[in-house]
């Protein structure tokens, strides 16, 4: 990429004429006249008398704590050379870093414009002749800056680096001084860096001001060391419109009002990275609550809308009094603001002191919003907290640790929902974690937990379930291996060693060894460093039994990987249980199944191995014939617990998916899970026969209504005993079951259930406060309607066109936009699929209606993908939308024809920021293809599919 421009005028050119004409319009309109109209002027290098920063008196600077000083490498001079020397490197040079930012603001929410000017005090540790920090999408005053009064003689921007390099005359000064500079820039759509997000106030669109810094956006909304290991206070300033609410991390200190506009001074913040810096500048209502310590909690809403943040609300108390005994440390602010936000990229947002959520992650209303609803908001507002120490005290020194951030938020977002909902059995449901992260790791094209990122484009690619999800599971095994109470101490003990600085991965193991005496990183580097996991194979050699490890591919392919793995095994029983190390490629369990012999085995009910109890570890297990049958026995003799049964469920999914056993395996194994009530087992079931379902499709398409058929007869008898009306005294958990059978039916198409939904549907399209149908089962019901619709029949589709414009609730809405799609209709499909594109659906949602495309409609999916590319990576530029849009639609296909063709489609389009999930995408395709080919090959399918369907 060419060397930035280095004239003042030069640099300023990408926002000049942009932000002249926002300063004139807003002057018009009678906003930001006067001197607040100058400054826009002058940081354009347009109309006003031309003006430095008064360069400020520096404050002292907070010194590293030694753990963080252990961690910092020593700097490398540089005084020589130009700053091209700093171009393509992963991360910004260590010989100056920042100590104190004193930033002040001025959005502009007419214009959509902001203006700003930065005070950093500056630690220079070693010669150098350069400052090198971040920036992008912004417009820097070259004639305002100064370090020490000095002006640089080259300013530099690089684009495609996103830095900034200041170039001086001779070596600055070793210490401290102050670094000033005045900047611009928009306020974007793209739901990153500062940006605008709409709302409705009395029937009129209005603009808020809203941050989202993580990963490496905030250098979007000031210039700035942007990576986590640069820790700095932070003294924030907002001018804003007088009737606004203005929100950051910290309390408000000082507010003065002058006409229409207020300035609104915080308190200084103690250490903190950039990304967790956050600004919120809307209208608002509040409520609030305290903590156990007299923290204040907050959550903000939009006007009229803050009884739904009460559930919220109670959680995040709850959540900070228990996060302060267990890692026997204080919340660490004075205050603690939970806000909704309209448009919003991420479920949430962790920024320290002030969490941002999407409206769907923070509101529940106890007459009208779903179980699932309200469980997802307690767990996200466990999670969010649990960052405030997991994250935010202690941060990660670079983002190759982020597992340590996101991994342990999300298993301590289980732990804190299981203290305050015992009977939500939350435990059992962070499977579905372990279950996306077994998934996504049996994929060649996988990642470590620990990744190393050689740009700042690539970041966002690791926010995935291998570094929450793979990562939460390690920590659960982990636990299980050193017991909960050794495991909470060393917790503690690396929260308190750590706090106000960074660590690495190593830093916590070491800490964990230190409490444990067990030998924690010898243990665990292979589960973080090394990409994948290991299959157990376990076979039954008389009385003893014999283990095998080797990486597990969906492929099929083969690995001799090895891990240490923490190997739990039950004989007969939950009680007597053997826990050991596998250490090595082959281990033998000698005696121990002595108390049978081999016909005693084949006729005892009661007799039966497994592996990884309660699934407390990261691996699969594949049983030899022998202990298959007796497994199957064992669930049809309900011996096994909810997590086992679980377990062995997915593993033989998995396994069939690999080729490595039948599907008619995997079928006999699911006809023993008929009386099956459990929300967590059969909505693990109700995932594979969906999968199944599908793969038989393309795979055996003379046998795919069979097939849909015995899986109806699976899940028929309990969906039957719920039934579509909820009961007064049901379970949370029967709440939550009651729409994934009534889905799952109706997308393996049984009439009864897809009648029953269209005749509630009538009824509720015609009184919306009808009780027939509650939210917990619309989605069911709308699933049943567009099960009918084509284009020369379209009613139903245009009655839910109707509630989606009508209804101010975000989740009848996001209902609506999950079902749009699933149609067979090519026209209506498409209709569809362009709604999108419209601004009644906020770009944040858009994904839904890609991910409700069924797969009788793919082919018009991918043609419209293609022919709508261009179009979307310009609309939709986040690359975590991007990556959503390509796995939603390109992992529909099945065939190695179709591989090839989307490869050469995207040979010439891939970005950073989905390279990794179009890999991930195309390799899933190969591997439905090769499932198609071994299914194919299953001579006595058609005769186990008959037979059961008898059975059953």
């Amino acid at each position: 990429m060419a060397r930035a421009a280095t004239a003042a005028a030069l640099l300023l050119l990408p926002l000049v004429v942009v932000v002249v004409a926002a300063a004139e319009a807003a002057a018009e309109m009678g906003y930001g006249g006067g001197e607040r109209g100058r400054r826009l002027g002058r940081h354009c290098g347009g109309g006003g008398a031309s003006t430095q920063c008064t360069n400020l008196k520096a404050a002292p600077a907070p010194s590293p704590s030694p753990a963080a000083m252990a961690l910092a490498p020593a700097p490398a001079p540089a005084t020589a050379g130009s700053a091209d020397q700093f171009r393509g490197q992963a991360r910004l040079p260590r010989f100056a870093a920042p100590r104190r930012y004193e930033l002040r603001l001025r959005p502009d929410l007419d214009a959509c414009v902001f203006t700003g000017d930065a005070s950093v005090v500056v630690d220079v540790s070693a010669p150098t002749r350069f400052l090198v920090l971040n920036a992008a999408d912004l417009a820097v005053d070259r004639a305002s800056i100064r370090f020490q009064g000095l002006a640089p003689t080259e300013v530099s921007l690089f684009e495609d680096d996103e830095i900034l390099v200041l170039e001086f005359d001779g070596e600055l000064p070793l210490g401290e001084g102050v670094l000033a500079m005045d900047f611009n820039g928009i306020l974007n759509d793209q739901m990153r860096g500062f940006y605008r997000s709409k709302y409705e106030y009395k029937g009129e669109t209005k603009n808020m001001a809203v941050t989202q810094f993580e990963a490496v956006d905030a250098r979007r909304c000031f210039p700035c060391w942007d990576e986590p290991s640069f820790k700095a206070k932070f003294k924030l300033t907002l001018e804003v419109p007088s009737e606004l609410v203005a929100l950051s991390n910290m309390p408000i200190v000082n507010e003065k009002i002058a006409g229409p506009i207020k300035t609104v001074e915080y308190e200084e913040s103690p250490l903190m990275s950039t990304y967790l810096v956050a600004i919120v500048v809307g209208l608002f209502d509040y409520i609030e609550g305290v903590t156990s310590e007299g923290n204040k909690v907050r959550v903000y809403t939009q006007v009229g809308k803050s009884n739904q943040g009460k559930f919220a609300l109670d959680v995040g108390v709850k959540s900070l009094n228990l996060y302060k005994e267990f890692f026997d440390t204080p919340y660490p602010l004075p205050k603690l603001d939970m806000v909704a936000i309209p448009d919003f990229t991420n479920g949430a947002m962790e920024n320290y002191g002030l969490v941002t959520y999407r409206e769907i992650y923070l509101f529940f209303d106890e007459q009208s919003s779903s179980a699932s609803t309200k469980q997802n908001v307690a767990i996200t507002v466990a999670h969010e907290l649990a960052h405030q120490w997991f994250g935010n005290l202690v941060t990660m020194e670079w983002w190759t640790h982020l597992w340590l951030n996101e991994g342990f938020a999300t298993w301590m977002s289980y732990l804190a929902v299981d203290s305050f909902f015992p009977e939500w059995n939350i435990w059992t449901q962070f499977l579905d974690s372990t279950t996306s992260a077994l998934k996504l790791d049996s994929l060649a094209e996988s990642h470590p937990i620990e990744v190393e990122i050689h740009h700042a484009s690539e970041i966002d690619s690791i926010f995935d379930s291998i570094s929450y999800d793979k990562g939460a599971s390690v920590i659960r095994m982990l636990q299980s291996y050193l017991g909960a109470e050794r495991f909470q101490k060393a917790l503690a003990s690396y929260i308190k060693k750590y706090a106000y600085s960074n660590a690495k991965t190593e830093d916590l193991w070491a800490v964990l060894e230190e409490v444990s005496g067990e030998p924690v990183k010898n243990l665990m580097t292979t589960w973080t460093k090394k990409q994948g996991y290991p299959v157990i194979s376990v076979k039954l050699k008389g009385h003893d039994v014999e283990l095998e490890q080797d990486q597990f591919l969906l492929d099929g392919s083969s690995d001799s990987g090895m891990w240490i793995v923490p190997i739990t095994l039950g004989c007969n029983s939950h009680d007597m249980q053997k826990r050991f190390l596998l250490k090595h490629k082959f281990s033998d369990i000698k005696g121990i199944n002595s108390q049978y012999d081999d016909q005693d085995r084949q006729n005892s009910g009661n007799f039966w191995i497994k592996l990884n109890i309660d699934e407390t570890g990261f691996y699969r297990v594949k049983y030899d014939d022998e202990l298959t049958t007796a497994l199957r026995n064992a669930l049809r003799m309900k011996k096994l617990s909810l997590m086992d049964k679980i377990g062995i469920v997915e593993d033989a999914h998995a396994l069939s998916i690999a080729g490595k056993q039948t599907l008619s395996s995997l079928l006999h194994l699911l006809c023993t899970c008929r009386e099956e009530d459990d929300f967590s087992v059969l909505s693990h079931i109700n995932s594979v026969t969906s999968s199944v379902a599908k793969i038989s499709v393309d795979a055996t398409p003379d046998l795919a209504g069979e097939i849909k058929q015995l899986f109806i007869k699976l899940l028929l008898p309990t969906a039957e005993k719920l039934g579509w009306d909820p009961k007064n005294s049901e379970s949370h958990l029967d709440a939550m079951l009651r729409p994934v059978l009534l889905v799952g039916l109706v997308q393996l198409g049984h009439d009864k259930t897809i009648s029953e939904g269209v005749r509630r549907f009538q009824i509720f399209f015609d009184d919306r406060n009808t009780s027939l149908l509650p939210l917990d089962t619309r989605r069911a019901a709308y699933l049943s309607v567009m099960h009918n619709v084509s284009s020369t029949s379209r009613s139903g589709y245009d009655a839910l066109l109707k509630i989606y414009r009508e209804s101010t609730e975000v989740e009848e809405r996001l209902n609506v936009l999950g079902i749009l799609s699933s149609c067979q209709d090519k026209d209506i499909v498409l209709e569809s699929l362009n709604f999108i594109f419209t601004d009644e659906v906020r770009n944040q949602d858009a994904y839904l209606v890609l991910r409700s495309v069924i797969f009788e409609a793919r082919e018009t999916a991918w043609s419209w993908l293609k022919e709508n590319w261009d179009r979307i990576t310009k609309t939709f530029a986040a690359s975590a939308i991007l990556s959503d849009y390509v796995k939603s639609i390109v992992t529909l296909f099945t065939s190695k024809e179709k591989e090839a063709e989307i490869s050469q489609f995207f040979a010439t389009r891939t970005k950073p920021g989905f390279k990794r999930a179009l890999k991930q995408s195309l390799e899933n395709v190969r591997i439905s293809a090769r499932w198609v080919d071994g299914i194919r090959g299953e001579a006595e399918l058609a005769q186990t599919v008959h037979d059961l369907l008898i059975k059953l």
